[in-house]
């Protein structure tokens, strides 16, 4: 079985990527341990994670809450319940209730086994989703780090995460392939310096827009 984070490795990998990596010993005395953001493996998980790509969360949510109370349980035969029509009426683009049917579709075919996944490894793991069209590099890394909780996850081409390195270290803000070698030097606690990070970008806009 794979090693999976949780707070106390997590707490760890933070304090030994701040002994080492001036960034994070910055975010650390600043804003302490951010949380595990963990969330349950499954359908439903991986569906809002299909959403979040390229909007806002807050958005993704939205989309994500009409369709739970439209449905119930999120669950593959629910959402193929729903027509083309229902989906876009709760929020659903044209492109991603295709995603979202590819998907059900793959599990209630059994084309795809997400409980399968928390005995893979990385990489079988990340080439065993991005197989299915719609989801990517930056969603199949998001599911492994946030749903299987694997240390040594960074997400491909996440902005939040090239904006907060380039505020913290003062570096023009890298493209995507450039941040994945710069994060390297992190390994194997990415996953925990993509939290570092994501917890600095959110409490920074935090401080400038307060509620």
């Amino acid at each position: 079985m794979p090693r999976s984070l949780d707070p106390s490795s997590l707490a760890t990998a933070c304090l030994e990527l701040a002994r080492t990596h001036v960034e994070f010993r910055t975010v650390l005395d600043k804003y302490g341990t951010p949380p595990l953001w963990d969330r349950e493996p499954g359908f439903a998980t991986l569906l809002q994670i299909i959403l979040e790509q390229q909007v806002s969360l807050a958005s993704a949510k939205a989309c994500f809450d009409k369709l739970a109370a439209r449905i119930g349980e999120v669950s593959p035969i629910g959402l193929m319940m729903l027509s083309d029509a229902e989906l876009k009426d709760v929020g659903f683009s044209r492109q991603k209730t295709s995603y979202a049917r590819n998907l059900a579709e793959a599990l209630l075919e059994e084309r795809l086994d997400l409980d399968a996944l928390r005995h893979a490894g990385d990489d079988e793991a990340r080439a065993t989703l991005t197989a299915l069209k719609g989801i990517g590099i930056w969603t199949s890394d998001i599911y492994l780090l946030m749903a299987l909780l694997r240390p040594d996850i960074m997400p491909y081409g996440d902005i939040a995460l090239h904006s907060a390195y380039s505020k913290l270290t003062g570096d023009p803000r890298p493209r995507s392939k450039e941040f994945i070698v710069v994060a390297e030097r992190w390994a194997p606690h990415r996953s925990a310096a993509a939290r570092l990070l994501w917890h600095f970008y959110l409490s920074e806009r935090a401080e400038k827009h307060p509620l």
